[in-house]
């Protein structure tokens, strides 16, 4: 016989209900569909269950349709793992079917996108080339991108601009997969948002920092002016960039606000593999909180970019 005053509760007594009467999150029309391989993507997003990630999925690609119907503003913030992944032929793809207005990039992304146009290869082994001091030290790099860079700002031209217009009236072999070449070609702007020191060209002899500054600056004000457009119903999505852009979103976001437009009523996305601060904070939760809809997919670049596309109608 136990020695403790206290004696345990009985399940005597207990109320109960019928499960029939309870409301419940998941329903048995919301499972997913069986679906045999060869069928169209379409029909493959519709047999996803209406649950959870794949629910927000199908949500997000019915406000993308909706912003691509209004002609509305889509735009696309990339961190340069995406073109690292072998991603630029998908981009490319949707910025010819109207699915993307704007491209935002990092510092990186310029440099990953011009050695893919230039040679068909980029992402050189940080861990060998770290050891000999050799990290960043291509010569091409660090000699055209700066110099497209002062010639930009030369002719007072964004950074973004001044690099696409470079590529695309080079004789690079693999141009046609370029971020910047296609943009300039199909006058989709580009804005790049640097930040001095974290780029290998930056301390290449050739970088001048008044250029970087004033070109990149004024891709800032531009990306301000386009993010204007996602008012009532437009698409910003953010892959990949877990720090910069999303602060850049965040500051173009009250200096369009304070400048009196209302900007509400539109749509974020993340797509990223892990589930980072910024990115949620500054993009899918504090700039919509009142009037808008923010979602989080979590998931590999090369897989998740691939799915959206392939799931948004020509």
């Amino acid at each position: 016989m136990s020695k403790y005053k206290d004696k345990p509760l009985t399940p005597e007594g207990l109320r109960t209900y019928s499960l029939k009467s309870r409301k419940s999150k998941v329903k048995a029309k919301d499972f997913a569909q069986v679906l045999r391989r060869g069928g169209p993507i379409s029909r493959f997003i519709d047999s996803l269950p209406d649950v959870l990630a794949a629910k927000d999925f199908k949500q997000f690609l019915h406000l993308m349709g909706k912003a691509k119907e209004k002609k509305k503003a889509i735009i696309f913030a990339l961190g340069a793992q995406v073109i690292k992944v072998g991603l630029n032929p998908i981009l490319v793809d949707l910025m010819k079917r109207g699915w993307i207005t704007c491209l935002a990039l990092n510092g990186a992304g310029i440099i990953h996108d011009f050695e893919i146009a230039y040679c068909g290869q980029t992402s050189e082994d940080v861990n060998v080339q770290l050891k000999e001091g050799q990290f960043g030290m291509a010569q091409e790099p660090g000699e055209v991108l700066n110099q497209a860079i002062i010639s930009g700002a030369e002719e007072d031209l964004g950074l973004g601009e001044a690099v696409g217009k470079m590529l695309a009236a080079s004789d690079f072999p693999f141009k046609e997969i370029s971020l910047l070449a296609n943009s300039y070609d199909l006058a989709i702007p580009t804005t790049i948002h640097v930040a001095i020191g974290t780029d290998t060209i930056h301390f290449h002899p050739q970088s001048k920092g008044e250029a970087l500054g004033k070109t990149s600056l004024k891709d800032f004000f531009l990306f301000c002016s386009l993010l204007e457009k996602i008012d009532g119903g437009g698409i910003f999505v953010n892959i990949g960039s877990a720090v910069v852009l999303p602060e850049v979103f965040l500051k173009a976001v009250t200096f369009i606000r304070n400048k009196g437009v209302s900007l509400a009523g539109f749509t974020t996305a993340v797509f990223d593999f892990i589930h980072h601060y910024r990115p949620y904070q500054n993009v899918v939760k504090r700039p919509v909180a009142e009037n808008g809809t923010g979602f989080y997919f979590i998931g590999h670049h090369e897989l998740m970019l691939p799915l959206l596309a392939a799931a948004l109608p020509d």
